[in-house]
């Protein structure tokens, strides 16, 4: 896959849209060093492995996130693409079925509370079947991201993550 094609394709946001939210008791500063610290996503995406490929996790960074439940596998590529601490980090996924932006916001709400949003906008595989199938499978990529960040959020406010 060229640059080109991630650019001109991957970055514009499709239309399997989803959003997880969680409030974190933990400063922002602290729950956004925790969210980019890619390797340590594997402890709170379950049955997922990150790993850095490229750069030093910051913009431009090339990440990998595989996703293994028996037999299957799911390889997720991402360029990070924007990194602003301690608000928001960017990113698209470029591989062959998960493509499309996504970030990751921190809104400090005092001085020791911290919301979480994760919002994706992925592109729908197979057309109008895609789209067609996107209402079923919705529903699931919610309660994954959103008990994905309520694990994230108990690894943050008892210190295994920071």
């Amino acid at each position: 896959m060229t640059d080109s094609s991630f650019d001109d394709e991957a970055a514009r946001p499709g239309t399997g849209e989803v959003t997880a939210t969680v409030i974190v008791r933990a400063p922002a500063e602290r729950v956004f060093a925790a969210l980019i610290d890619w390797p340590r996503q594997s402890d709170w995406i379950p049955f997922t492995t990150v790993r850095v490929l490229s750069g030093d996790g910051g913009e431009g960074s090339s990440i990998e996130a595989v996703t293994r439940v028996g037999p299957a596998a799911l390889r997720d590529l991402m360029r990070v693409v924007k990194v602003d601490p301690p608000y928001e980090v960017r990113v698209v996924h470029h591989g062959k079925v998960l493509r499309g932006p996504g970030v990751l916001r921190c809104t400090p709400l005092g001085s020791n509370r911290t919301q979480v949003v994760w919002h994706e906008w992925f592109h729908l595989p197979a057309g109008a079947a895609g789209k067609a199938a996107w209402p079923v499978l919705w529903p699931g990529s919610k309660v994954s991201l959103t008990g994905a960040l309520r694990r994230f959020a108990r690894l943050v406010e008892t210190g295994k993550l920071s």
